[in-house]
């Protein structure tokens, strides 16, 4: 049971590693010559699943103290695995690893927990089997698991009809072993870590308006890397400070890389009182420290180009909303159907649950702000952002609110409790 906290949150937090940079971290690392040094690594179990998966195709990697180190052995330095490659939960696992294993000399199986079973794949498998991949669903469903027959694939130039970084990604990692350049063009930019990351390691990659491209056969060397605070973790803190009257809280080392700082961009736009910090570069990601304020917050529309970097941030984003004064609406939000639930559906009946004023719709919903929330059990369907973002509401509801399945948080944020209670002792 989690009860209302009547006193402000005050305090300082650091936030742990982004959980997008250090999935890529290891990937790139293990295609790299050499030892890649990963510090503030995001011990979710989301990334401890590519670890997994990489040391299942030979690579040597150490995770001690929040730092990871990949004993890389090149491009072409992956052996088969002996067995599955189970993703877990992982999304970003399966979709990116699909691209690299689709350019390999061996055959595999990649899979995840029933979740992932469920996520649509085709949205990679086309476009990988446009570059010569035999890439099949075992069910024939367009869902994991997926069976991987590497093969000598070609480079073409693909038109994503969705800005998604993982479908992005896992053509560009494909693109490393194709013959000639990969370019893959989004309608909107989608987090570009990737691109970021690969120049790093020395691949030859170039961007240009909603397109990027790559080039064959790089030699990657590998790096040091600082992994910043996850702005997707962050985001349930920033709207804590923002909606407990009273609060202040200061958010240590926080990535702002402009493909991802939507959140930002929205919180500011609703009236939030948010100031920046300490403003740096590592490993080309932006990052800064947050120092966020109790704040009155006016509803807003949120669409088009901006939906991409806050893709993730929805679930907390419609909290906010049902506590600002007048209507949010949400669009062009479609891809929350598929992720890890169907977080439109669970978002809506999870706050209507509580009392708020919310329809959903096709690609987003519609949010009348203002009504006052009470307790309710929360269904999570083991979805991380799910559970956190109602943490953060069961903060401001008059009586009780149960979590189910509360511990899916591990997914991304293990210590988000002890975090959470930390601002309020």
């Amino acid at each position: 049971m989690l009860q209302k906290l009547h006193q402000p949150l005050r305090g300082e937090i650091e936030i742990p590693g982004d959980k997008s940079i250090s999935h890529r971290a290891v990937m790139f690392g293990s295609l790299a010559k050499g030892t890649t040094e990963i510090t503030n690594f995001l011990q979710g179990a989301d990334c401890l699943s590519t670890i997994s998966c990489f040391e299942k195709m030979g690579i040597a990697i150490e995770n001690k103290n929040n730092t990871v180190t990949v004993h890389g052995k090149g491009l072409h330095g992956l052996l088969p695995p002996s067995e599955i490659l189970d993703c877990g939960n992982s999304g970003t696992t399966l979709r990116l690893m699909s691209g690299i294993l689709s350019g390999q000399g061996f055959s595999s199986v990649v899979t995840g927990d029933s979740s992932i079973q469920k996520r649509p794949m085709k949205r990679i498998m086309e476009p990988l089997q446009n570059m010569g991949a035999s890439i099949t669903s075992m069910k024939g469903n367009n869902c994991a698991p997926l069976q991987i027959r590497g093969c000598q694939l070609h480079g073409f130039h693909y038109h994503s009809p969705i800005a998604s970084a993982q479908v992005k990604s896992a053509l560009l990692l494909a693109g490393l072993y194709a013959e000639g350049c990969t370019s893959v063009t989004e309608p909107y930019i989608s987090r570009n870590h990737s691109e970021l990351m690969l120049r790093s390691f020395g691949a030859d990659l170039t961007t240009q308006h909603t397109t990027v491209t790559i080039q064959p056969n790089p030699l990657l060397t590998g790096q040091k890397i600082q992994v910043p605070g996850d702005i997707s973790s962050a985001a349930y803190f920033i709207a804590a400070a923002l909606l407990v009257p009273g609060s202040q809280v200061l958010l240590k080392n926080v990535g702002i890389n402009p493909t991802r700082d939507g959140i930002l961009q929205v919180a500011l736009k609703m009236g939030a009182n948010i100031t920046l910090q300490n403003e740096r570069y590592q490993n080309g990601e932006k990052t800064a420290d947050l120092l966020v304020s109790y704040s009155e917050l006016k509803g807003t529309t949120i669409e088009g180009e901006i939906i991409p970097t806050l893709i993730d941030e929805i679930p907390i984003i419609a909290i906010m909303a049902a506590m600002a004064q007048g209507t949010t609406i949400i669009r062009d939000a479609s891809e929350l159907r598929v992720k890890e639930s169907d977080r439109i559906q669970l978002i809506t009946e999870n706050l209507a649950a509580m009392g708020a004023k919310i329809e959903a719709t096709d690609d987003g919903m519609i949010i009348e702000g203002g009504y006052p929330l009470q307790g309710a059990v929360i269904s999570t369907h083991k979805d991380h952002r799910i559970a956190m973002s109602f943490t953060i509401a069961s903060l401001l509801a008059k009586g009780e609110t149960t979590i189910v399945d509360r511990d899916c948080v591990a997914i991304s944020f293990p210590d988000f409790y002890e975090k959470l209670a930390s601002l309020s002792e």
